[in-house]
């Protein structure tokens, strides 16, 4: 039966990318050993950048999908608002109407 690390393998090319970073901030009579750690460091804050930012985009797409499920319901309301909004013009052409029908049922013209 095999046996599921939880130590994830970290990529070759943070491995070398911290390493660049460990040389190019390394001092006069720096040993191999302390560039090594200095380099570990560096990983291991890479590392934690990467999931950070893995996070991050998890969240954000939480937050798109929430958005679109809120469009796709949003519209239905504004269909709603847009037979109240057309009806408007209607009853004041009407209340129009009537008062001028009213208007000159009084005054005869």
């Amino acid at each position: 039966m095999a046996k599921y690390s939880h130590r994830k393998t970290v990529s070759e090319q943070t491995k070398q990318e911290s390493l660049a970073v460990a040389r190019g901030t390394q001092k006069p009579g720096q040993t191999k050993e302390q560039t090594r750690l200095i380099a570990q460091g560096v990983q291991k804050g890479i590392e934690q950048y990467k999931k950070q930012q893995k996070a991050k985009m998890r969240e954000r797409d939480k937050l798109s999908k929430k958005q679109v499920a809120a469009e796709v319901v949003q519209p239905a309301d504004d269909i709603s608002n847009v037979d109240s909004n057309t009806r408007l013009p209607w009853i004041l052409l009407v209340l129009s109407w009537m008062f001028f029908g009213v208007v000159f049922a009084f005054y005869g013209f």
